[in-house]
């Protein structure tokens, strides 16, 4: 792997609740200099970050129910199309983790059957946020399952706010459940090349992080 392939891993991440116009652009701006696949924000600066990124290859990514996905799924919805109206090339939304631990499996899927296909018919990429350090290891395991089913482009370990963020113990277990037909997220607390590669060696195939630029300098710095 080199630094532009291992760039392209990056959700180049800026989700705080401070977040200010200069805060954004430097984001973008870094996104670009790098060659990210994508800037995650919250679903404010999605046509803000659209006109950012104009002429390059650095897809704009809204964040849905951001970070407690407990909105119900009408404002899921509603959200969701507004991002994509704003211009959002890739939605990653925050799955009821209260319905999930009451075990309402049916409210789980119709939520992402949902949202999945809203996020299709507009040819915009999919991901689902299990907020795994809420869940235990069966209820990650059915929630991937369902995914498995549904098949939207990504599952997602965490959104960074939680108590925990990503393990390798759950970024295995997630590849493993959907065998191939799903894409993995491995995200929160990714902030070195060590933890990086340990998830990239794991199975996932896109990295959120907010340390993208560390997490490079560190590969480089190993590769000399």
């Amino acid at each position: 792997m080199n630094k532009t392939q291992l760039a392209n891993y990056f959700d180049h991440t800026f989700l705080k609740a401070y977040a200010t116009e200069a805060d954004l652009t430097k984001l973008c701006n870094e996104a670009k200099e790098i060659g990210a696949a994508m800037v995650a924000i919250n679903t404010t600066w999605t046509k803000f970050c659209k006109e950012q990124l104009k002429g390059t290859n650095v897809h704009v990514g809204a964040a849905i129910s951001f970070p407690l996905g407990q909105v119900g799924l009408a404002s899921k919805i509603a959200e969701t199309k507004i991002a994509i109206e704003d211009g959002a090339d890739e939605i990653d939304y925050v799955i009821d983790i209260g319905q999930a631990k009451m075990h309402h499996w049916d409210y789980i899927k119709e939520e992402m059957e949902s949202i999945v296909s809203i996020c299709r018919e507009h040819n915009v990429i999919s991901k689902v946020i299990f907020e795994n350090c809420y869940l235990e290891k069966d209820e990650i395991k059915q929630v991937a399952l369902i995914a498995k089913e549904v098949k939207p482009d990504f599952i997602k370990t965490s959104t960074g706010f939680g108590t925990g963020g990503a393990t390798l113990e759950d970024v295995k277990l997630m590849v493993e459940t959907v065998e191939g037909q799903v894409k993995v997220k491995a995200a929160g607390g990714i902030r070195d090349w060590a933890t990086c590669k340990a998830m990239i060696d794991a199975g996932a195939q896109r990295i959120g992080t907010s340390s993208s630029l560390k997490i490079l300098e560190e590969f480089e710095a190993e590769a000399k």
